[in-house]
């Protein structure tokens, strides 16, 4: 798949088969976003893919209505970033690590995987992050949803570039 073709048509899917991402197929995306940009190499993404007993543990902690969104895909993954502490490092890592996560469901959509970014309320609170062992010097991005597809999504409207571009003299 081309670049501009995984761009253009990578879609957010809330709808997945039941077979979980195989380990080799989720190194090769969690490999390809350390190829993320970040200044000064701080390589400062982390990500949990969450097995059985960390997702038993993070539906207690969201509660039973919240819980079922939970189900949605086979294969979950937590993705956070490191905080220094320097506002400046921290925003910088902070568009890395979101750089990172992108980078994986464009992978995941290159192989053929749907894919889902969503940042779910639990992930704010302590007990959910306490659940997928996030540390205290962490800020969670949110949790990726993995899987095959069992719907196809078209494309929305997007604004027009005249929208959001401007050329400055």
């Amino acid at each position: 798949m081309q670049l501009e073709q995984a761009i253009r048509t990578r879609r957010t899917h809330k709808a997945f088969g039941r077979d979980p991402v195989d380990r080799a197929t989720l190194d090769e995306l969690l490999e390809l976003a350390r190829w993320a940009p970040n200044h000064d190499l701080t390589n400062p993404w982390r990500f949990r893919v969450v097995g059985p007993g960390a997702l038993a543990r993070l539906k207690r902690a969201a509660g039973p209505e919240a819980a079922t969104k939970l189900d949605r895909a086979p294969t979950l993954v937590v993705a956070s970033v490191v905080i220094a502490g320097d506002p400046v490092q921290d925003q910088e890592d902070l568009l890395a690590a979101a750089c990172a996560t992108y980078i994986v469901l464009l992978g995941a959509h290159a192989r053929g995987l749907a894919g889902y970014w969503r940042t779910p309320e639990v992930l704010r609170r302590d007990d959910g992050r306490e659940a997928v062992s996030v540390p205290a010097g962490e800020r969670v991005l949110g949790l990726i949803h993995l899987g095959h597809a069992r719907q196809q999504r078209e494309a929305p409207e997007r604004a027009p570039t005249s929208e959001y571009v401007t050329y400055l003299p």
